[in-house]
């Protein structure tokens, strides 16, 4: 069975290289989403994510120069966007262009909120293989790929040095027991393990997966995985951490992760699995930390993760398609892909920077690169709607004892399918 792991090109170091249906107008005339400020101009509207716009203001003013236009930047939740464009997008005053999660666009396309681009094979081979895979559906494009994140292991050099570090999680798992045992209030590595989005990374390692893939990496969402006796046997290996006190209690639910950042940033935990997000936050915080791959598991496998993809894409309600489509390729390019990284620290999807030196330099990217050659794509289909909630669910009671994981499991997929039937 496939379980979607990727080889993200040439093992994982070319990662660095780096609600109904819309209109389907194809003219740059008439006003767009937002109007021109006089008779004839164009305006773009474009959703940017939060804390973001300084990596591309440089650009959008050369845009704007080049192609006579004025762009309108605003940032948003990127994760949220996609929500706001259901509501704007009809009533006209919604983006031409967003920046929206990879594992969300085959929902989008589906509501058909989604312009489908016409990009050619060279603008295609600007990216990684995966990042543009993100973007895919049914043998369509409908973004290009502005930033990859997947999750890595931060630690407090204070606490813990880089050659104390435990290489697999069984060690982890001691080193964390002694801590707690010995010290009030102290732990050394912290997880959300109760959420699939970081669970997967061990359930996958013993054979779990979400949907079966067929040979061209379609998914099945009739075949899942998340209930057969490697997931299984993953969620057991969680539910230790938890059964022994080695997590604190107040790292299972919603506040997970709001506790885990505390932790760490408090110097009370040795070490956290997060994501790049983090890593100007920590360091504002004014914790000295490095960041690894994610830990061995006991079978010999690797620690497994998520690679997410954020991408810009066009609006079907745009009433300038075809030149929010020059924008998204032109804000994607390889010396824009550069610039916004040297400014946001997002980890460009262009496989061309490979060997930049901004790139290279930055242990965070290169701990990315590493954990990339053991990482998967987060399902894009609309049926990984109907996965989070069950197995995020059924994850928590295992945490919390109140379940076993051979029957917490098999009850999260028998509610994921049936949500996927109600929802066909």
């Amino acid at each position: 069975m496939k379980k979607g792991y990727l080889g993200f090109l040439a093992a994982g170091t070319a990662l660095i290289l780096l609600s109904g249906c819309g209109p389907k107008g194809n003219s740059d005339s008439g006003a767009s989403g937002t109007a021109g400020k006089e008779e004839g101009t164009i305006e773009l509207l474009v959703w940017e994510d939060q804390a973001k716009s300084d990596g591309i203001k440089d650009a959008i003013a050369a845009f704007e120069k080049e192609n006579d236009v004025t762009i309108k930047l605003v940032e948003k939740a990127y994760a949220g966007q996609i929500e706001d464009l259901r509501l704007d997008g009809p009533a006209g005053t919604g983006a031409d262009v967003i920046t929206i999660p990879g594992d969300q666009i085959g929902t989008a396309v589906t509501e058909g909120l989604l312009k489908e681009l016409d990009v050619a094979d060279a603008t295609k081979k600007l990216y990684t293989e995966a990042a543009m895979a993100s973007q895919t559906v049914d043998g369509k494009i409908y973004g290009l790929p502005k930033a990859v994140e997947t999750q890595v292991l931060f630690y407090n050099k204070e606490l813990v040095s880089e050659d104390q570090l435990p290489k697999t999680l069984d060690e982890w798992y001691d080193y964390s027991k002694n801590i707690t045992d010995n010290e009030k209030d102290k732990y050394g590595l912290v997880a959300t393990f109760d959420q699939i989005y970081y669970a997967q990374g061990i359930m996958s390692g013993y054979g779990g997966y979400i949907f079966g893939q067929d040979a061209d990496g379609n998914y099945n969402p009739d075949d899942i995985g998340l209930d057969n006796a490697g997931a299984i046997e993953g969620a057991e290996v969680i539910k230790t951490f938890y059964d022994n006190k080695v997590l604190p209690s107040g790292i299972i639910g919603e506040q997970g992760t709001n506790v885990l950042d505390s932790l760490f940033t408090e110097g009370k935990a040795a070490a956290v699995i997060s994501g790049p997000w983090n890593l100007a936050p920590y360091k504002e915080a004014g914790i000295d930390y490095g960041v690894k791959e994610l830990p061995l598991l006991s079978n010999g496998e690797h620690m497994g993760s998520f690679i997410g993809v954020k991408s810009y894409n066009v609006s079907s309600y745009s009433k300038h398609p075809e030149m929010a489509e020059k924008f998204v390729e032109f804000i994607t390019n390889e010396e824009n892909s550069k610039a916004r990284y040297e400014k946001t620290q997002e980890v460009p999807a262009v496989a061309a920077l490979a060997d930049d030196p901004a790139v290279q330099e930055s242990e965070g990217a290169a701990a990315i690169a590493a954990q990339s050659q053991y990482a998967e794509l987060t399902p894009g289909i609309t049926a990984m709607n109907s996965v989070w909630e069950p197995v995020d669910a059924a994850l928590q009671t295992i945490a919390t004892a109140k379940a076993e994981s051979s029957a917490a499991l098999p009850e999260a997929v028998k509610q994921i399918k049936s949500a996927i039937a109600a929802n066909k």
